[in-house]
């Protein structure tokens, strides 16, 4: 399955990156597994995307949860929560 990645804000910073296409192997089918599978990329990544951080996520642009089974030809986007003051 071939997906397209976005990165904003302090995920986009730390991991020099804003978007990627990527082609996930077929055990990858949700939001967690293609977070897991993207920690164990590398030291980077596994700061980065670590389960402790809290980070939203959405599919074509809209929230979804982590159980969210992932489309072919998604785009899924990584962001830290919006904080307001």
């Amino acid at each position: 399955m071939k997906i397209k990645l976005r990165f904003f804000a302090s995920i986009r910073e730390s991991l020099d990156l804003s978007e990627m296409d990527l082609s996930v192997p077929p055990d990858v089918k949700t939001i967690a597994q293609l977070r897991a599978y993207l920690i164990n990329i590398d030291a980077l990544w596994a700061d980065t995307l670590a389960l402790k951080r809290p980070i939203r996520v959405a599919q074509h642009q809209t929230m979804v949860e982590p159980d969210t089974l992932i489309e072919d030809g998604a785009e899924v986007a990584f962001f830290p929560p919006v904080t307001g003051g």
